[in-house]
């Protein structure tokens, strides 16, 4: 269990990776993994194979993986309690949602700001129950990438 390079390089490697990450996702935008396609789970594995060299160099020692690991799950839980007590920074990290419909009608270039088309959009209401635009008091897209949906006062399940 002998490693190449000290162990902090490896922690370090890490948090770069895991940050550089979470800037690359958040410019991506909200749907980028809000409803996962099998070009989605696809790109994810190609990006954490990618990453992977990125993280632990040449090194083949099982530690340095260990370490990599260890520091990326520290800094996503550190994130988290930060999100958790200070909004802005939850506003950075998660970022917010944006209305898509409202009163039966499609907002203005929303579908195209973020990339969705008209058959997305009508198959995530028909996946919420609803079979027509003009059942649709409101509908956003969520900061997780999800379309949340309300239909006469009260959210569709």
């Amino acid at each position: 269990m002998h490693l190449t390079d000290p162990w902090w390089v490896y922690a370090l490697r890490g948090v770069g990776v895991y940050l550089g990450l979470l800037v690359v996702l958040r410019l991506l935008g909200k749907r980028s993994f809000g409803e996962m396609t099998t070009f989605d789970i696809v790109v994810l594995m190609l990006v954490g194979g990618t990453l992977r060299t990125a993280i632990i160099g040449d090194d083949k020692s099982p530690l340095a993986p260990v370490i990599g690991v260890l520091a990326i799950f520290l800094l996503d839980k550190a994130v988290a309690w930060l999100c958790a007590r200070w909004r802005g920074f939850d506003r950075v990290v998660e970022g917010k949602d944006s209305l898509l419909a409202r009163d039966g009608r499609v907002v203005e270039g929303a579908l195209r700001r973020h990339d969705m088309s008209e058959a997305a959009f009508r198959r995530a209401l028909r996946e919420k129950g609803l079979h027509e635009l003009n059942d649709v008091a409101e509908a956003r897209l969520e900061a997780n990438g999800k379309i949340s949906v309300l239909k006469a006062g009260r959210p569709v399940e």
